[in-house]
């Protein structure tokens, strides 16, 4: 079974399930849910908040999905050598893990665009 066929549908679920689950990273942060502690919309963390609910909403919409993409692999860039860098160098040692994934993941997203499933599309 050849899978060229089912490869730019992969690319829009990998975008969903993604989106969806870094979806979750914002409203975390902003109404604390699905569980987890609230932070204010002043603080960094609120702002990350407010990039992760509208980029993680966009993104699984696949609305302006290359731009949107290139601003959360930045800011995952940042959490990164921000938050996670300075407690140790290796992301298994800083618990970054997540922020380099979600950092490479958007940053193919931006280049490989969001696939047919679609607003971009439409």
């Amino acid at each position: 079974m050849k899978f060229t066929k089912v490869v730019p549908y992969l690319q829009s679920v990998l975008r969903i399930v993604a989106a969806f689950l870094f979806l979750a990273h914002g409203t975390q942060k902003l109404f604390g849910l699905p569980v987890g502690p609230r932070v204010a919309l002043t603080s960094l963390l609120g702002a990350a908040g407010i990039i992760e609910t509208v980029g993680g909403t966009m993104m699984l919409l696949g609305v302006l999905t290359r731009p949107v993409a290139l601003i959360l692999s930045g800011e995952m860039a940042y959490a990164y050598f921000n938050g996670h860098m300075p407690r140790g160098h290796w992301p298994i040692q800083n618990g970054g893990e997540l922020a380099v994934l979600y950092c490479f993941l958007w940053l193919f997203i931006a280049a490989a665009g969001a696939g047919p499933l679609s607003i971009d599309r439409r």
